[in-house]
């Protein structure tokens, strides 16, 4: 087994030392392993032929991806194969994502684009919306003949394309039965319809008044996950549906808004890692605007961070509610500090200085395990991670105040930061006591070139509590790029009506749906002929207006811009 390879991030490393047990406990360590067929999923950066990895082991699989990068399915015994093959420049286990659900259009200023003399309905650009699925039989996403205005749908959790025609054909059924037999992809949780008919819904059920913003645009719909009757999806499963969407994309010839509700908060939050690096790649592919939202832990205490300086050491303290049953802990600096770590159980007990050094330790205090890594700077990331694995010896983890104290020893930079698992997956009374709001964007809305969305409240003209905060880590790259309505949004729901939702996730189509204005505008009507990825996002901005609570601009509430308006 190839433990510590260079070639493999930390979480990986760490991964492929942990007990089965282990995995099995832990919120990160088992996601994208197999354990009945004793395999990994990894994301792997490559140059060269990576198909000869396959023929000279054909238990290995490999998917293609756009730009020099794959998915490959590994048996575990095979890991040191990938780790030695000249090809592969850099590997990746799986993240889970989360939903980033929490007077929209109105508010947004985009009626006044739709109706005025411009006209635009975003008629001519595909609106490709990767999430949970889509009720493809409302009345919102179809044409007043009754007909799909869906392209295609492509259900990951079955492995299987439908085409318009498909779709038609199950529209067209006797029974909702017969319907699903033709057709048998469902939206179980409603997200991926709420969050399609924010971009795109026409309205049809209720005459209008419920109209999303590019309300003529053909729709491209990936339904994201697998099987697994609560399972999210995986970072994988995200990129190999956007390269889908773009490939079809091509195909039809036309130009795409991507809408992407989702993120988690693993990562330096740098727009570092291989599935940032890879969106910023596919931005660049074809005539494409991605959108993004910096997901709702803005006020979930699941972040905090600040600076060292020589001679003073820092407590840092941890409240872990009860019945907690797994908690993990990235902690990102530079790697030119030097400093100990000492981990403090709410007994009062410690361990450390953990030692620096590179690869697993293994620690037991009280009722939980802790499993450590000391990271390295790779290829595509500058900073050191230091990342602690809470993990039950029976069934919770020690409840309590735990204390991560940091004892400098030479000091260069100084900064710090720590990132908890996403609100969705704890208890609410776990949390950081003395949280920073601040970089508590999920990542991939981290991403350099996607156009990154923050959520804001329309009835009040203020900030949304929830929404991901600004800038980046360490590169303090301007993030969120602009914000729009995330409270109260009214939209499509399974069943053919409509529900009240929140969060960024339904900020991010409204501003989804604005680029596919922009696009029709100057792609379609030959205005620009050059009007996608970072043009669209600059247009945007520029017509952006600034929230009157907020005076100083860029923020990390807001960025750079403030809320959209697209008049």
């Amino acid at each position: 087994m190839a433990a510590n390879s260079e070639k493999f991030e930390n979480l990986l490393n760490l991964a492929l030392d942990a007990t089965a047990r282990e995995r099995e406990k832990s919120l990160q360590l088992g996601v994208g392993y197999e354990p009945e067929e004793q395999r990994w999923e990894l994301i792997v950066k490559y140059s060269g032929n990576i198909m000869r990895l396959a023929k000279e082991n054909p238990q290995i699989k490999v998917i293609e991806l756009m730009n020099e990068y794959a998915i490959l399915y590994v048996p575990e015994n095979a890991m040191e194969q990938v780790a030695m093959a000249a090809e592969v420049e850099y590997v990746e286990k799986p993240k889970r994502m989360y939903f980033a659900v929490r007077e929209g259009k109105q508010a947004s200023c985009i009626t006044p684009v739709q109706t005025a003399r411009y006209n635009l309905t975003g008629k001519g650009v595909i609106v490709a919306v990767l999430d949970s699925g889509i009720d493809y039989s409302h009345p919102d996403f179809r044409n007043e003949d009754g007909s799909t205005r869906i392209l295609a749908l492509y259900d990951e959790t079955l492995d299987r394309e439908f085409t318009s025609e498909e779709i038609n054909q199950a529209l067209a059924a006797s029974s909702e039965q017969e319907r699903f037999r033709i057709v048998p992809s469902r939206d179980s949780s409603g997200h991926g319809t709420h969050v399609t008919g924010i971009a795109a819904g026409n309205g049809r059920a209720s005459s209008g008044v419920n109209r999303g913003v590019a309300y003529e645009s053909p729709l491209l719909v990936v339904k994201l996950g697998t099987q697994e009757p609560n399972g999210f999806p995986k970072t994988t499963q995200l990129m190999r549906g956007l390269d889908y969407a773009v490939q079809k994309s091509l195909e039809y010839q036309m130009p795409m808004a991507v809408n992407i509700s989702f993120g988690n908060t693993y990562g330096s939050h740098s727009g570092t890692a291989l599935l940032e690096s890879y969106i910023n790649d596919v931005s660049n592919y074809w005539k494409t605007s991605i959108s993004i939202g910096t997901g709702n832990e803005g006020a979930a205490r699941g972040h905090t961070s600040g600076v060292l300086e020589q001679g003073q050491q820092r407590e840092i303290e941890l409240g872990v509610g009860e019945y907690e049953s797994s908690l993990n802990l990235q902690l990102w600096k530079s790697y030119v500090d030097q400093y100990d770590v000492i981990l403090v159980h709410p007994s009062g007990s410690q361990i450390g200085p953990i030692r620096q050094v590179q690869g697993p330790q293994h620690f037991v205090m009280g009722q939980t395990e802790l499993l450590i890594y000391y990271g390295e700077p790779s290829p595509y990331n500058l900073y050191q991670e230091i990342y602690i694995d809470f993990l039950p010896a029976k069934s919770y983890i020690d409840a309590g105040i735990w204390k991560v104290v940091l004892v400098p020893e030479r000091i260069v930079q100084g900064n710090y930061d720590l990132w908890l698992p996403g609100q969705s997956v704890l208890n609410q009374s776990t949390g950081f006591l003395y949280p920073i709001e601040e970089t508590t964007l999920t990542i991939p809305s981290t991403a350099e070139k996607v156009i990154s969305v923050g959520a804001y409240d329309a009835r009040y003209n203020q900030l949304a509590d929830f929404s991901g905060r600004g800038f980046t880590r360490q590169t303090n790259q301007v993030k969120p790029d602009i914000a729009a309505p995330g409270v109260d949004i009214r939209s499509a729901a399974p069943g053919g009506g409509y529900a009240v939702r929140n969060g960024t996730s339904m900020a991010t189509p409204f501003v989804t749906g604005s680029a596919a204005l922009l696009m029709q505008w100057g792609i379609v009507e030959g205005n620009d002929p050059y009007l996608y990825g970072e043009k669209v996002k600059a247009y945007l901005i520029r017509g952006a207006k600034h929230l009157p609570i907020l005076q100083e601009y860029p923020n990390p509430q807001l960025g750079a811009y403030g809320i959209i308006v697209s008049s």
